[in-house]
């Protein structure tokens, strides 16, 4: 296997990608809406969502998603870009219009990929009011072409190239396809435009883009993934040579199909943000055994966008570059950083200091004396911090399954998969090292550093076998790297006496709770946004889009509906609370509370302090918790009154 520093390793990540998070908030997101516009999408149905008979189509659905998700991209990914292509159509570029790259026959770049803006998306919000307001209008601003199709592997080769010259090369690229049509390119030749559009994926998955599809599928046309797609989009990750023959090519996770036109919006949204590796390091097994993986955070809080500072230029509005320097107070000029010293600011500074000495640089000097502190450099600092370490995960040893216990888990994990392109053969690795664990219910021990500025954890992995559920989600297979604590990192649980609930009182606690719990047993948190963010985003898009917010419009989605609860379990929760107070097992004496004890306030001195005081004859002031504390410290008796403490500190100092 090839070492870490060979030509096998990819240079095109940057090495910034392991010096913090940062880059997870900078690293851009492409998104490339590529919508069907052929005769049955633009089919008129009535739309529920409207109290009055009005018809709308699936292209209208398709755009009307393509522009909530815009909108929501403005808020939460202000440096990302989208952009939509229209395939199936006869409608041809103006002569001012940018198309960008020249794109195959019958497909149409409505937006070009660009940073989102207000003035790009109106063109859409017009298009779709006016649609709204005609339902021919789409007909006719986008005509569908009549007769045939378009082949799928020219759809996916006009991707690639709207990509190639729109979007930046270390973003993020992603194609949204929506499409109701299960079978595109029926008649003679289908086995070979199904092979040309397999090819044409393979080359856009090896140019760093991935394929999200959304299959639009009614009541009255069902979408049949196996007739086309299933042969081309494949489950599992494209070009994976070792586990392709245990996939079954013929399916398709449910989850792309959409069973419902309503859905469509919300399963856009689950796609809407990418997964991002937090860190890319090489897992060292043994001296000269290594691969490579990438760690994805599996919990993220979702924050408010952070503001930026404009500069008013009179005819328009600039963004202000940010930039932190530092200044030299004597001089007022800018300080190199790599030249500055790290030391605890206690004490004479170096600047008034009379071992202060200019070697000629500009750079003051100061040397230490026997028994004063020392200065550190930026690098000495790091040295510190990391041990010496380069970013990596280190194998350490095996341990059953069953020591690793609840409270080893201080925070919350992350998950790491074979990065395939950082070592050749690291998938197959990992996927036997993964499988030996699960067979003899092992976990590891390592030492991990995922960041060069972090500081080394050692961490157990808990191998999980991939695995799908009736709705259709998948569990990837992986290890979950989970942060050991140190001792004092835990606590022991003040609670001496413990109570057990008796089977009667738990099977009546069951009872209401299967009542209220959540489908499939799964919470699915973006179905639950936080109110707070989102009654923030919504007032940001409304003001963007200079439209007027009506406060009472907005929908508290976590906000417990009181009356379903009461009507599904309100006789079994009253039921169960007459069982817990005629349990006897339960103890209903109640405990009262315990008031936490104030910290006493940091009293301590420097010992600076106290010599300066001792120099200026200023010992007095001092308070006599402070002369015993300094005593203490130097190992000398706290027995007497103030003066004598303050007799006892000034020999000391005599002395030393």
């Amino acid at each position: 296997m090839p070492p870490y520093d060979d030509w096998n390793k990819i240079e095109e990540e940057e090495d910034e990608e392991l010096q913090d998070d940062s880059f997870l908030e900078s690293k851009k997101d492409v998104i490339l809406f590529c919508i069907d516009c052929s005769e049955s999408m633009l089919e008129l149905y009535d739309d529920p969502n409207y109290e009055e008979s009005v018809p709308t189509c699936h292209l209208y659905t398709a755009l009307e998603a393509a522009m909530q998700i815009e909108k929501r991209k403005i808020l939460v990914g202000p440096n990302d870009s989208v952009g939509i292509l229209l395939f199936n159509t006869t409608r041809k570029a103006e002569v001012n219009r940018k198309q960008g790259s020249e794109i195959k026959k019958n497909t149409f770049l409505f937006q070009p990929i660009s940073a989102l803006g207000a003035p790009m998306m109106q063109e859409l919000i017009q298009l779709l009011d006016a649609a709204r307001e005609d339902p021919n209008e789409l007909r006719t601003t986008i005509p569908p072409l009549t007769g045939k199709r378009v082949a799928i592997s020219d759809v996916i080769t006009s991707c690639n190239w709207v990509l190639r010259d729109g979007a930046p090369k270390t973003a993020t690229k992603r194609v949204f396809l929506i499409t109701n049509e299960d079978n595109p390119n029926p008649g003679p030749g289908s086995w070979q435009l199904m092979t040309s559009a397999r090819t044409t994926l393979i080359d856009l998955a090896q140019s760093g883009v991935t394929i999200e599809p959304f299959f639009i599928s009614t009541t009255e046309k069902p979408f049949d993934v196996t007739k086309f797609y299933s042969s081309v989009l494949l489950p599992s990750n494209i070009g994976d040579e070792d586990d392709s023959d245990e996939a079954d090519p013929s399916v398709l996770p449910e989850s792309i199909s959409i069973s419902r036109i309503e859905d469509l919006l919300s399963q856009m949204r689950f796609h809407e943000v990418p997964k991002r590796a937090q860190f890319s390091v090489p897992f060292e097994f043994a001296q000269g055994l290594t691969i490579g993986v990438k760690g994805y955070g599996l919990v993220t809080e979702q924050k408010k966008g952070a503001y930026r500072y404009f500069v008013d230029l009179g005819d328009r509005m600039e963004v202000a570059t940010a930039r932190t320097v530092y200044i030299d107070e004597d001089r007022q000029v800018e300080v190199d950083k790599s030249k500055m010293l790290y030391g605890m600011s206690v004490g004479e500074t170096a600047a008034t200091a009379d071992s202060d000495e200019d070697d000629g640089s500009g750079v003051g000097t100061r040397i230490v004396k026997a028994g004063q502190r020392p200065f550190y450099t930026a690098d000495d600092i790091k040295s510190f911090r990391t041990l010496g370490l380069e970013p990596g995960i280190k194998l350490l040893g095996f341990k059953n399954r069953d020591q690793l216990r609840f409270e080893d888990n201080i925070k919350h994990s992350q998950f790491i998969y074979p990065d395939e392109m950082a070592y050749s053969g690291s998938r197959r690795t990992f996927s036997a090292l993964l499988k030996t664990m699960i067979k003899k219910k092992k976990i590891a021990l390592v030492r991990t550093l995922t960041r060069r500025n972090a500081q080394p954890m050692f961490c157990a992995l808990l191998p999980q076998e991939e695995k799908a559920d009736e709705g259709g989600w998948i569990d990837p297979a992986g290890f979950h790297l989970i942060p050991l604590p140190y001792a004092d990192d835990i606590r022991s649980a003040p609670i001496e006496k413990g109570l057990r609930a008796s089977d009667k009182l738990k099977d009546a606690a069951r009872a209401w709770i299967d009542k209220l719990s959540v489908k499939n047993g799964a919470y699915p948190p973006d179905s639950y946004p936080n109110p707070a963010l989102a009654y923030h985003n919504a007032q940001l898009q409304a003001s963007a889009f200079r439209e007027q917010y009506d406060p009472e419009s907005f929908e508290d989605l976590t906000e417990p509906k009181a009356d379903m609860i009461h009507k599904r379990a309100g006789n079994l929760m009253q039921a169960w609370k007459v069982a817990l107070v005629n349990d006897d097992s339960a103890d209903m004496v109640s405990v009262p509370p315990v008031t936490g004890s104030k910290r006493k306030a940091d009293v301590s001195v420097d010992e600076a302090e106290i010599r300066s005081k001792y120099e200026t004859g200023t010992l007095g002031k001092l308070r006599v918790d402070q002369l015993k504390d300094f005593l203490k410290s130097k190992s000398q008796p706290v027995s007497g009154k103030k003066a004598d403490l303050i007799e006892r500190v000034a020999e000391w100092l005599d002395a030393h």
